[in-house]
């Protein structure tokens, strides 16, 4: 079992800058794939980015290539989400993700993890 914990969300104005964090507890945090994903009203759950649990192979969605950056910290248990430039398109509910990792491998499905976070609200307004 693993329990994810977001923060750092918060309203911000086109083209600032956010740091999400998540604090993960429960489980070996270096044996987890970790991801982000984002929610927007209206809209289905879709891939932010993800990284491995060695934190040597990462993956980005195109709409964030470039401004993003996921990164973790093993010996913290904590996996972020730098989000630079941020566009209106970007409001939505960021959520964490874990899932167990024995190969080092890259998931991006949402099917892909077990373990959700409660979400965090990022507002970015034009």
């Amino acid at each position: 079992q693993v329990q994810l914990v977001e923060s750092g969300g918060g309203l911000v104005q086109t083209g600032d800058s956010l740091r999400l964090s998540c604090a993960a507890s429960g489980r070996t945090f270096s044996s987890c794939g970790m991801g982000w994903f984002r929610q927007a009203p209206g809209k289905e759950r879709e891939f932010v980015a993800s990284i491995a649990g060695s934190g040597s192979r990462l993956t980005y969605a195109n709409s964030v290539k470039g401004r993003f950056t996921i990164s973790r910290d093993n010996t913290k248990s904590a996996v972020y989400l730098q989000m630079n430039s941020l566009k209106p398109e970007d409001t939505a509910v960021y959520y964490c993700a874990a899932r167990e990792d024995r190969h080092n491998y890259l998931y991006t499905r949402e099917a892909e993890y077990e373990y959700w976070g409660q979400g965090t609200q990022v507002t970015v307004s034009s």
